[in-house]
């Protein structure tokens, strides 16, 4: 039996704030439009990029779409400038790999952008599926995807976590059937989090380590 760990990316392995927001400001200046603070694209995020890009131009939904062409392509541009893996993230994934837990990564974010950034910060590291958003897929929190995914690889919802950062991985997570570890360095705070009933809370990534020992036990 394989034991997994499915990863969010914004907010979860990836601070990518300084980086969306950079893209996303400056593609609005281009078209007339206000900035944001970065702190705003915390709770812009986690629903992909037309989402964040509707949330992003507020009462202006007739330029959405111009705007979210222009980002797509200055996201991918500036994409690796200034996100960087969480403190402790690395460690963490290091002392799952030495476990044999597989790890998962999966996202509302582009699929073409999720493998970019995934390839550049962890280029040595064995993941067993990378999966972003795709043309005609769900996005999360609907379950379609995932179940898939786990399917594809023939893995078991009962041997595997999920850990994500916001609301919506957690209503995943249980649409899934796994398993919602929910972080709180992320995007959203613990008083966000909390409604969404997440089965374990965790403020660093050295506690995921310790909750996989714990839910895996001599299995691993």
């Amino acid at each position: 039996m394989e034991q997994f760990v499915v990863f969010d990316l914004d907010g979860t392995l990836l601070n990518t704030i300084p980086d969306i927001g950079g893209a996303m400001n400056r593609v609005l200046v281009r078209h007339g439009l206000p900035e944001h603070p970065f702190d705003s694209y915390k709770l812009f995020t986690g629903n992909g990029a037309k989402k964040l890009t509707q949330r992003a131009v507020g009462d202006r939904q007739d330029v959405w779409e111009a705007v979210y062409r222009d980002y797509a392509k200055e996201y991918a541009a500036h994409s690796r400038e200034d996100t960087a893996p969480y403190a402790g993230i690395p460690q963490a994934l290091d002392a799952l790999e030495q476990m044999g837990v597989k790890l998962i990564v999966y996202s509302n974010k582009d699929d073409a952008d999720t493998r970019e950034v995934i390839g550049h910060f962890f280029p040595a590291r064995d993941f067993l599926a990378v999966l972003g958003a795709r043309l005609g897929m769900p996005l999360k929190p609907d379950p379609t995807a995932l179940t898939a995914l786990l399917a594809l690889h023939g893995l078991k919802v009962e041997h595997g976590l999920y850990v994500g950062d916001t609301v919506t991985d957690m209503r995943c997570a249980h649409a899934v059937g796994l398993y919602a570890v929910a972080v709180t360095w992320g995007f959203q705070p613990r008083d966000m989090l909390l409604p969404a009933h997440p089965d374990a809370i965790i403020r660093h990534p050295s506690e995921l380590v310790e909750l996989a020992r714990e839910r895996f036990g001599k299995t691993i």
